[in-house]
C-alpha cells in the first residue's frame, strides 16, 4: 500500500515558479513509477510528467516540456515537480500518482491547487 500527500501549491503570477512535492509512504516507493497529473476547472484530468523508479527515466507532456522538471529522492520517499515560466493555462489541481512499472497508477494523492494569474 502506498499513500501520497502533495504540497507546494499556491497562487502565483505568470512567469513565476513553484515546486510541488509528493511525499509517499510505503517500502516499495523506489520501484514505483511516479507521475503528476492535473485537472483544470471544467476539464478532464491530464497527464503532466512521469518518472520511473529504477532508472529515473522521465517523460513530459508537450504542454510543459522545457518548463517543468520531474524528479524524485528515493531516500526521502518524495517526488517533485519544479514548474518554471508558469502560464495562466497551468492553473489546475495537481495530483501525484504511483504504481508498479507497467501497471498503471492505482495510488493517488488528494491534490494541491495551483493558480497562475495573468
Amino acid at each position: 500500500q502506498v499513500q501520497l500527500v502533495e504540497s507546494g501549491g499556491g497562487l502565483v503570477q505568470a512567469g513565476d515558479s513553484l515546486r510541488l512535492s509528493c511525499a509517499a509512504s510505503g517500502r516499495t516507493f523506489s520501484t514505483y513509477t511516479m507521475a503528476w497529473f492535473r485537472q483544470a476547472p471544467g476539464k478532464e484530468r491530464e497527464f503532466v510528467a512521469r518518472i520511473t523508479g529504477n532508472t529515473g527515466t522521465t517523460y513530459y507532456a508537450d504542454s510543459v516540456k522545457g518548463r517543468f522538471t520531474i524528479s524524485r529522492d528515493n531516500a526521502k520517499n518524495t517526488m517533485y515537480l519544479q514548474m518554471n515560466s508558469l502560464k495562466p493555462e497551468d492553473t489546475a489541481d495537481y495530483y501525484c500518482a504511483a504504481g508498479p512499472p507497467t501497471r498503471g497508477y492505482p495510488y493517488w494523492g488528494q491534490g494541491t491547487q495551483v493558480t497562475v494569474s495573468s
